[in-house]
């Protein structure tokens, strides 16, 4: 599901220009900012040089990106999708620079922070126009069904995926600048790699119901932020990560 136009110009403009603020500030932190997958999923079409910037928890960096989160039609969208308790369990940040943008293989998400309730969806909001030269999104339609496939982190070759889909076969998701993509955490997603002139940016974030909680044990960034309604589930040592 795509939601088109989501943010009035004079808003976008704010949020594209943090962003870009965002990302120098990356830069100039000295860190390791490169999360290309380096899987040989994506080594044959991807160049060896490929990039992707990236940071988790924006709303950590700037309370403008913050305000973009708590868009009131954005959560009435995500209200209508998991129910009236949003919990944010992490934002990230995707820069894929001109002509070097790495690919993402096709993978699911749940894998990395799977829920007990299966509640835990993506909104991918876009801050640049995104097509196929750019290595836009791309899906295999209603690939949901399937449910939760072992191995589908996307770090290595899995039949029930990569045997049956194709990166450059699976849909893609052409979108323009304040435009937000849906997706369940079981979808099959991907991305080729950035081959124009131009940089792609994209906020991502993975929400799940307040009715729901994440499997014991998982050490995936989980801010539980309270976007809408109740976090059911919270207790002392839940929130603070300590032991009870």
């Amino acid at each position: 599901m795509i939601k088109r136009d989501l943010f009035s110009k004079n808003k976008l403009r704010t949020y594209i220009n943090e962003f870009d603020r965002i990302v120098s500030q990356l830069i100039k932190s000295k860190e390791n900012i490169n999360a290309k997958w380096s899987t040989i999923l994506t080594k044959e079409i991807e160049s060896s040089k490929s990039k992707v910037f990236h940071t988790h928890n924006v709303q950590s960096y700037s309370a403008k990106m913050l305000s973009m989160i708590l868009n009131k039609e954005l959560l009435d969208i995500i209200e209508l999708l998991i129910g009236p308790d949003i919990i944010l369990h992490h934002s990230k940040l995707f820069f894929k620079p001109p002509l070097i943008g790495a690919a993402f293989p096709l993978h699911q998400d749940w894998s990395y922070f799977p829920t007990k309730r299966d509640t835990m969806i993506a909104a991918v909001i876009h801050l640049s126009k995104s097509d196929e030269e750019m290595g836009c999104f791309r899906i295999i339609p209603k690939s949901h069904h399937l449910g939760k496939i072992n191995d589908s982190d996307g770090h290595t070759y899995n039949k029930r995926i990569h045997q049956k889909y194709q990166l450059d076969s699976a849909l893609p998701i052409i979108a323009k600048p304040g435009d937000v993509l849906f997706f369940d955490a079981r979808t099959i997603h991907g991305s080729l790699p950035n081959n124009s002139i131009e940089a792609r940016k994209t906020i991502l974030l993975q929400l799940y119901s307040g009715m729901d909680e994440i499997v014991p044990n998982n050490k995936h960034t989980n801010v539980q932020l309270v976007l809408r309604g109740i976090n059911h589930n919270a207790t002392r040592s839940s929130v603070s990560n300590i032991k009870a």
